[in-house]
């Protein structure tokens, strides 16, 4: 189990903040931002609440049926932008302003939704077969969660509304990646061409606009993207209606259905370093039930939550078999009593209900019961398999790595510990780029987090291998800036030893990982996927140079 949410260095905090203060010069170069950002004493604190929530215990349990998210259709054939003379199938997904009820006895909350659907609807691609999708937003001008002004990219001077769709997990052009600042307000549209030149994989989509990501995204903004290819397909695992993408959050909602959004004590910064919801969303619904067979079912487990990070087990000590992680299939099944997902991450497990016909067992995120499967047997055979492998994962050998990075992972905390400002190796956004990976070039990224948190780190574009963990003495970096290590290097946990594109980077630790940067020449970002972290400052751009000639 890992250490979390800034239980580590508490002890260390006047350590920390001397790091803070002794990298002060790197965080004020005001000179090269485009405005000054305000300068805090102290950071605001959590403000409770002045509406009446929703407290879990009294709703009843597994009363409304899991939602299945419907499957996008494609609107029409479209010329294909790079391939004069072609076409391709094109999507149309509008993002709209729509009510959906969570629970039997809540009132139906306004959200926003693509397509006007929450989760959004899932595209089905398959490897190698380009398609376009046009994403519309068709949004009211007024945001209905609060935003924080005070925030670089949410300035008053910008429409309160504006969006633009990332695909995580795509490898994609930079032109369609969804880049924070390329943001467009209600009543404009932007045409994406997704190539799906990568293995099978579970990704989602979610909006990525500049300072108000976390915003948006609670609003409902997200939905599933599924690549599909015939190495996969030739497994024989569940697949159709016994392959279904399961997507979790967590929200406050009030007593009269309105969404709840934390703010901070001070109306003029509203930011808060984290949210955290007491109500447990599965597809968009609180304790759902499934209806499912006595037979196998794959499920594809996605963390879409702001901050959360879930636990998960199903009741009566069954196991699951975990059959991937973020970038598609590990190299053979992995039996899991437990499941850990930061925000972002996915895994895909298969469960085996045969020996529960006629009976019912849980999905539990820590100890709580967050969905129930009724197992009712209805003659059908189970015809699907579950290979002993699944497929081959050559490890990327980091000695060929033509850059070593050591980036670092900071707070600048205020006395009482309260996190102000988040940074990736002390930059701010607007600081000149620094990462600049040549095409097709193998590095690794040393993430040496200075922080009380586990943070989920992300990078756009590649896939990557974690190749270890190590303990480093904190104390020597923040007087020498120097890497100390007080223990050996800690291998991936088994569950990582797939392709990634989110890793959790542990306090105290400096994690390492190593990657190709395939793909075309452009700007992407890397970033924390803690989406409150991501909107103040910790989300850097980097540049993919092309090869050498």
């Amino acid at each position: 189990m890992t250490v979390t949410r800034r239980d580590f260095l508490r002890g260390a905090g006047v350590f920390v903040g001397a790091y803070a203060l002794g990298d002060a010069w790197r965080t004020a170069s005001a000179s090269t931002m485009p405005m000054a950002m305000p300068a805090r004493t102290s950071a605001a604190t959590l403000a409770a609440p002045k509406v009446p929530l929703i407290n879990p215990t009294s709703l009843a349990r597994f009363v409304d049926p899991l939602p299945i998210p419907s499957l996008a259709s494609v609107a029409e054939q479209r010329a294909d932008p790079t391939n004069p003379g072609h076409t391709l199938p094109c999507y149309r997904i509008a993002m709209r302003a729509c009510k959906v009820q969570l629970h039997r006895d809540i009132p139906a909350t306004p959200l926003w939704g693509y397509a006007g659907q929450f989760p959004g609807p899932t595209i089905v691609a398959r490897r190698g077969e380009p398609l376009l999708v046009e994403w519309t937003n068709a949004l009211p001008t007024k945001h209905f969660l609060p935003i924080d002004h005070t925030l670089h990219g949410a300035e008053k001077d910008h429409p309160e509304v504006r969006a633009v769709t990332h695909v995580h997990g795509a490898r994609v052009s930079a032109e369609a990646d969804g880049f924070p600042e390329d943001w467009y307000a209600p009543g404009h549209s932007t045409l994406y061409r997704y190539a799906n030149g990568q293995d099978a994989a579970t990704l989602w989509y979610h909006d990525h606009a500049m300072g108000i990501t976390r915003l948006n995204v609670y609003a409902g903004l997200f939905g599933a993207y599924i690549v599909r290819d015939a190495q996969e397909q030739a497994l024989n695992l569940p697949t159709g209606e016994y392959d279904i993408p399961l997507m979790l959050c967590d929200r406050l909602v009030a007593q009269d259905g309105q969404l709840y959004y934390p703010v901070s004590d001070d109306p003029d910064a509203p930011w808060v370093m984290q949210c955290n919801g007491n109500l447990v969303l599965c597809n968009g619904k609180i304790f759902p039930y499934l209806e499912v067979e006595p037979r196998r079912y794959r499920l594809r487990l996605i963390n879409v939550a702001n901050t959360r990070f879930f636990d998960l087990s199903l009741s009566h000590d069954q196991a699951m078999q975990q059959i991937a992680s973020d970038q598609g299939l590990l190299a053979a099944a992995l039996e899991r009593a437990r499941i850990e997902l930061y925000p972002a991450e996915r895994a895909e497990v298969v469960i085996d209900f045969a020996s529960f016909a006629g009976k019912s067992l849980q999905l539990r995120d820590e100890s709580q019961g967050i969905l129930e499967f009724r197992v009712r047997d209805n003659g059908h055979r189970d015809t699907s398999a579950l290979p002993a492998t699944l497929r081959p994962i050559p490890r990327i050998d980091p000695a060929n790595a033509a850059r070593n990075r050591i980036l670092t992972l900071n707070e600048t905390d205020d006395a009482n510990g309260n996190a102000m400002t988040m940074l990736l190796d002390g930059k701010r956004w607007s600081d000149p780029i620094t990462e600049n990976p040549r095409q097709n070039s193998v590095e690794t990224w040393s993430f040496v987090n200075l922080t009380g948190d586990a943070h989920p780190i992300h990078l756009h574009l590649v896939r990557f291998q974690v190749v270890d963990r190590r303990p480093f003495d904190l104390f020597a970096w923040n007087a020498h800036r120097k890497l100390v290590f007080t223990g050996p290097p800690l291998p991936p946990e088994p569950q990582e030893l797939g392709w990634k594109d989110t890793v959790r980077a542990d306090p105290g630790m400096v994690t390492r990982i190593a990657m190709r940067f395939e793909g075309e020449p452009g700007r992407y970002v890397w970033h924390c996927h803690f989406l409150e972290h991501e909107d103040n400052e910790m989300m850097r751009p980097y540049e993919l140079l092309p090869a050498h000639s």
